[in-house]
């Protein structure tokens, strides 16, 4: 994390508590990798999380199994981020669905890192071109 949003953060949380709790509430995750933070799309850097939609249809699961363990790490990532102070410490640009692809940091860790470590979601180098994670295979 940078210096300055981890000082920023700090000062925020001193001089006004209320504000640094509004920061905390301000992530919806639409599955384990992607979703809204105050109020702007975005999707997490170098990681994939198994899929929820519907088996066969366009950019859904691949399998029945992706879909439980993509609803699993979307209910583990609400769970890991509910009532801490998330932050955006780097930012990419904008993906090609116009969704602002980000780190986040979770009371000061790397909320991706946390995930991969925990079995949630993998590493997937997509700007490197790298095939997208099977979730299919046990």
């Amino acid at each position: 994390m940078r210096k300055q949003t981890l000082v920023t953060s700090i000062l925020l949380a001193l001089l006004c508590p209320a504000c640094a709790a509004e920061e905390r509430r301000q992530i919806y995750w639409s599955d384990g990798d992607s979703g809204r933070f105050q109020g702007k799309k975005f999707r997490l850097h170098g990681v994939d999380a198994p899929e929820t939609g519907g088996v066969g249809s366009y950019g859904g699961a691949k399998c029945e199994y992706e879909r439980e363990l993509g609803y699993a790490a979307k209910e583990d990532v609400v769970e890991f981020t509910r009532g801490k102070l998330v932050q955006v410490y780097r930012d990419y640009g904008e993906d090609r669905y116009g969704r602002l692809v980000v780190d986040l940091s979770v009371n000061g860790q790397d909320l991706a890192m946390q995930m991969i470590n925990r079995g949630v979601l993998k590493r997937w180098d997509y700007d490197g071109g790298e095939p997208k994670p099977n979730w299919c295979g046990r």
